[in-house]
């Protein structure tokens, strides 16, 4: 009997040394919960048992328990580092598994895949609520979630059509020194690869039919002193790319009027160009450009604003997550999209939940289903962005349980090779 109690001991030590083994490798683990050993007597009985002279029959292990507590928090560099500061999990859907499982945890490191989808190291899926365009959660449940996925663009692009340039051109400028007089439509020998046969150059940025952006510039010529009236004028010579602009046909420069006081005075409205195709670009596009406002002073060239009609396509240039779960993706053309809330599972009996490996737990009878809610509800933990959750493995805690594990084994030990002496003995007796 002695020998069968001494060797229950050895196999509960032993087991309790695995468990302080497995928590001392997964200290790094991000995610990982400590799991703990308990133990029960055993007990032989009967009802003719006297409880006085009743002796133990040794040990077994009860449990095995995980404790839930929260891990350090490690901050890092990318905002999809997530961490749930508090009571709750991560909802991921495996990529291989059917289309209804659901695995939960807390490593919050995720990334985008290939496909734009936000993915843990596994490949699983984040789980997230759809929200309309406030960020409100629309729909909620488990039958609700959806994978998060980026955006790669955003928008509907939209060709230029108008654009307004308001500048002011120095009264003290002189005529171009490499200019020459070569025709009445053309007074000016002008070359926009020389920059001594113009004064000034300005650059717009415009947008084609499919939202690629072109450049509109600009040369703006003098084309002489002031006349006898004081009015001066101005040669401007407009390209989108190196296609030069035309009206009616003609590659005249449009001229600019300013009278004595630097008023503009012509032309009165807008300039309309003649339809254009964009280098790289199927379809042409009209194309107007309205000086008023601009001036002829004695200050330098400045160009105080300009402003085009047209909308590029917005090329995914970041994502964030606030404390309350909203993931919200911004693109370069200045445009934010809401893309949905992340999803934050909790059950009754989180201890009752099964390991499956990789920071993987799943709902079984114990833990009870799994209750969705989101970031700082009542039962929920809050949400940070930049930060990931490691294991809540204590080494100092786990050494000195190791050191206690190994005594117990040591002593059961002893126990058992006492039981074998005394076995020993008796089998001597003559």
């Amino acid at each position: 009997m002695t020998f069968y109690t001494s060797l229950s001991g050895l196999q509960a030590s032993q087991t309790d040394m695995s468990v302080i083994s497995n928590n001392i490798a997964n200290s790094a683990t991000n995610g990982f919960k400590r799991s703990t050993t308990n133990f029960s007597d055993v007990m032989a009985s009967s009802l003719s048992s006297n409880p006085n002279d009743l002796v133990g029959s040794g040990v077994t292990v009860r449990s095995t328990q995980q404790q839930f507590s929260e891990g350090n928090l490690i901050q890092s560099d990318s905002s999809l580092d997530l961490a749930i500061s508090g009571d709750g999990f991560f909802a991921v859907k495996p990529q291989s598994g059917n289309g209804s499982e659901i695995d939960y945890t807390r490593n919050g490191g995720f990334l985008v895949d290939a496909s734009g989808n936000v993915v843990d190291s596994q490949g699983s899926n984040l789980q997230v609520y759809p929200v309309d365009g406030s960020g409100a959660v629309v729909a909620s449940g488990a039958d609700s979630l959806v994978n998060l996925k980026l955006p790669q663009t955003s928008g509907t692009p939209i060709a230029t059509q108008n654009v307004s340039l308001d500048l002011n051109l120095n009264s003290a400028s002189s005529v171009p020194s490499q200019a020459t007089t070569v025709t009445a439509t053309n007074p000016y020998k002008f070359d926009r690869f020389n920059p001594a046969t113009y004064n000034q150059s300005t650059q717009t940025t415009i947008y084609d039919a499919s939202g690629n952006a072109e450049t509109l510039t600009n040369y703006y010529v003098r084309n002489g002193q002031p006349d006898a009236s004081g009015n001066t004028t101005w040669s401007v010579y407009s390209y989108v790319g190196d296609t030069q602009l035309t009206t009616g046909g003609s590659t005249a420069p449009t001229t600019l009027t300013f009278d004595s006081s630097g008023t503009m005075t012509a032309p009165a409205g807008t300039v309309s160009f003649d339809a254009f195709t964009p280098t790289g670009s199927t379809t042409s596009q009209p194309l107007t450009v309205d000086f008023s406002g601009s001036t002829q002073l004695a200050s330098p060239f400045n160009l105080n604003s300009s402003t085009q009609d047209g909308v590029s396509v917005g090329q995914l240039s970041g994502v964030t997550v606030d404390n309350t779960g909203i993931v919200k993706a911004s693109f370069s053309n200045g445009a934010s999209q809401i893309l949905g809330k992340v999803a934050i599972a909790n059950f009754s009996n989180p201890t009752g939940l099964l390991q499956k490996g990789n920071s993987y737990w799943q709902a079984t009878g114990l833990s009870g289903t799994a209750q969705y809610g989101e970031a700082n509800q009542n039962g929920y933990g809050s949400l940070m962005s930049g930060t990931i959750e490691g294991s809540n493995v204590d080494i100092t805690q786990e050494l000195v349980d190791l050191i206690a594990a190994q005594q117990n084994f040591q002593a059961n030990a002893k126990a058992l090779d006492t039981s074998n002496q005394v076995a020993q003995t008796i089998f001597n007796i003559r």
